[in-house]
């Protein structure tokens, strides 16, 4: 089994900045792609940002474009999102990804990855 174990979350005021970390540990895995996803309380669980490491391309979604980067090391299975300028509506619990294959669903279905971390809970003060 593979695991994921994320860290870094905590509280911030709005405007700071917050580096998430995640890695994998288990049974030899090599991932085709690695993401985080958010889910605020009564929200659904949403695409943040991935990064497919056979291409380096990094994807995120509109709302954290030119503040979130994602980055990561695929020899360790380790991805880290550099949040800065964070906003209220950033509260969440972010959960890191872990994709062994390309899926249909593309990078920003929770579908399609295989293993998920349990979540570390970021909240952005006003």
């Amino acid at each position: 089994q593979v695991q994921l174990v994320e860290s870094g979350g905590g509280l911030v005021r709005a405007g700071g900045s917050l580096r998430l970390s995640c890695a994998a540990s288990g049974r030899t895995f090599s991932s085709y792609s690695m993401g985080w996803f958010r889910q605020a309380p009564g929200k659904e669980r949403e695409f943040v940002s991935a990064i497919i490491w056979n291409s380096g391309g990094t994807y995120s979604v509109d709302s954290v474009e030119g503040r979130f980067t994602i980055s990561g090391d695929r020899a360790k299975n380790t991805v880290y999102l550099q949040m800065n300028s964070l906003k209220p509506e950033d509260t969440a619990n972010y959960y890191c990804a872990a994709a062994g294959s390309p899926s249909s669903w593309g990078t920003r279905a929770p579908k399609a990855y295989d293993f998920w971390g349990q979540g570390t809970q970021v909240t952005v003060s006003s």
